[in-house]
């Protein structure tokens, strides 16, 4: 288990599934704008948020908060490249847990499990352009913007722009040597 100040990521367990594939792969609008691939339904025995295999290419976390136990949504590192040291950051929070900072501690507990215990040299996070929430968290946690990709993501029958940010371990180290002094 990984701990944050006030969050836990820990394994995904067959319990989350129901709540997770409810709140965030039936909503439509919110899946289609965090997904690259198409929605379509699933039943909830074929849910996208079940538990997985472990497996070299994607860790994948159930984001718990501490103080109550409560299931606050899912976090993962996805196409985990250990040759050339580098992963995707994909997080996604239960609507009553957005805007109380959960996805800025969820992000810096991912980066330092990257960096620190798997030995990555870089993150990505992608969103589209329009996710003020998400640009924010990115920002602070200190990734810095690379790239916008034009008209790259098809979301509710048009065509968004995509934002792409990136964090080299040599600053994540660098803002974890300021927070310890």
């Amino acid at each position: 288990m990984l701990h944050g100040p006030r969050v836990d990521l820990r394994a995904q367990v067959e319990e989350d599934v129901p709540v997770l594939h409810a709140e965030l792969y039936e909503d439509v609008e919110m899946r289609s704008r965090s997904d690259g691939a198409a929605w379509r339904p699933r039943p909830l025995g074929a849910s996208p948020l079940a538990p997985r295999e472990p497996d070299d290419k994607v860790a994948g976390f159930s984001v718990v908060v501490r103080e109550t136990g409560g299931l606050a949504g899912s976090a993962l590192l996805w196409g985990i490249d250990q040759h050339n040291r580098l992963a995707h950051v994909g997080i996604s929070l239960r609507p009553t847990m957005r805007g109380h900072g959960y996805g800025r501690e969820v992000v810096e507990v991912l980066s330092d499990y990257a960096f620190r215990v798997l030995g990555l040299h870089r993150l990505q996070l992608e969103t589209l352009a329009d996710n003020d929430a998400m640009i924010a968290v990115a920002l602070h946690c200190g990734f810095e913007l690379e790239g916008r990709s034009r008209e790259s993501s098809w979301v509710d029958g048009g065509f968004r722009d995509d934002v792409v940010f990136g964090l080299l371990a040599p600053a994540w180290q660098a803002r974890e040597g300021e927070r310890t002094t």
